[in-house]
């Protein structure tokens, strides 16, 4: 006797819908992963650019005096 049993049509499609639906999940995982790491590179060459903008305007205001204001006088 074969230890395996013989599968309903029934059951067969349910089997293989599931195997799809896995299958399925574990490709949207992989975008997913995807494009987290794209997010993260994405931010971090934002953070950069931030940061040397920041940097300039620092040695901008540093290097650059503000003028004092005169006051008006008014009547």
């Amino acid at each position: 006797m074969s230890d395996r049993k013989e599968l309903s049509p029934e059951s067969d499609a349910r089997a293989e819908r599931q195997y799809l639906a896995q299958e399925e999940g574990a490709r949207a995982m992989a975008d997913l992963e995807q494009q987290a790491i794209h997010v993260r590179k994405n931010m971090e060459r934002l953070r950069g650019l931030r940061e040397i903008r920041e940097a300039e305007n620092a040695r901008n205001q540093k290097t650059s005096p503000k003028a004092k204001k005169k006051r008006k006088i008014r009547f």
